[in-house]
């Protein structure tokens, strides 16, 4: 299967402290893989380093085969792979729907100016992408006023505007009820099928992790201590020992 996303050797330390160490993972057209591990392993950071929001100090991050270490994080978007963050990245003063037409504008590298939202920019692909994810009925109301779980499905609908071949989402279901996290789920299944996306995802919710995800890999300490299908994760006593048999199932 084609690698879409690979990291070799990723290394990052804070005043001495190592974040990330020697971290080597890969993502496959079409997959959805998980990594997953305690408060403090590394995960954001990782996903800090694969989308250029830090920069490494050793090892590479290639994307479709082309090295983009040291690539700004906007350039990174364009060549086709977006993220969402653990935070929601939203502007809560505009409309839904504005929201996702300045997404849009900026995909296609134009200015845009207030006075231009709600005219005719990107108006149809906005639309289409509200639909997307759930939130036609919400066009018009304040992005600031929806209600959590809702405000999690515009910020995938921005994620989309640029058209990514690879998605990165932290901590997708954070923060959200039992209900909002089921149809999270579920939605993001179905976008990241009809799509064809490659999946990468950090989660504390084991529900969810070995519910959807076809690998899973575990970070601890900042270290790969393993990479694998669901069911052999689930197996493997060093796993267990720093990550499920505490958690199971819990953050």
């Amino acid at each position: 299967m084609e690698t879409v996303l690979q990291t070799d050797q990723a290394t990052k330390a804070f005043e001495g402290f190592v974040a990330i160490n020697n971290v080597s993972i890969d993502l496959k057209k079409g997959e959805k893989h998980a990594i997953i591990g305690p408060n403090g392993a590394g995960k954001t950071t990782l996903f800090n380093l694969i989308t250029g929001h830090l920069s490494l100090d050793s090892g590479s991050v290639s994307f479709e085969g082309k090295d983009i270490t040291g690539t700004a994080p906007h350039r990174i978007v364009k060549l086709g792979l977006a993220r969402s963050f653990q935070r929601i990245n939203i502007y809560p003063r505009m409309t839904v729907f504005e929201n996702v037409q300045v997404a849009l504008i900026a995909r296609d590298g134009r200015s845009f100016h207030l006075f231009t939202l709600g005219h005719s920019l990107n108006r149809e692909e906005s639309a289409e992408l509200l639909e997307l994810v759930g939130l036609s009925d919400e066009a018009e109301e304040m992005a600031g006023e929806l209600a959590y779980g809702k405000q999690k499905q515009l910020e995938l609908a921005i994620s989309l505007a640029s058209n990514p071949r690879g998605l990165l989402l932290d901590e997708p279901t954070a923060g959200m009820s039992p209900a909002e996290t089921v149809e999270a789920i579920k939605l993001i299944e179905e976008i990241t099928e009809a799509r064809g996306l490659a999946l990468l995802f950090t989660e504390h919710d084991m529900g969810v992790v070995f519910g959807i995800s076809d690998r899973i890999s575990v970070l601890h300490h900042g270290e790969l201590i393993f990479s694998g299908p669901p069911d052999h994760v689930r197996e493997d006593p060093e796993v267990r020992r720093v990550y499920l048999g505490q958690s199971h199932g819990a953050a």
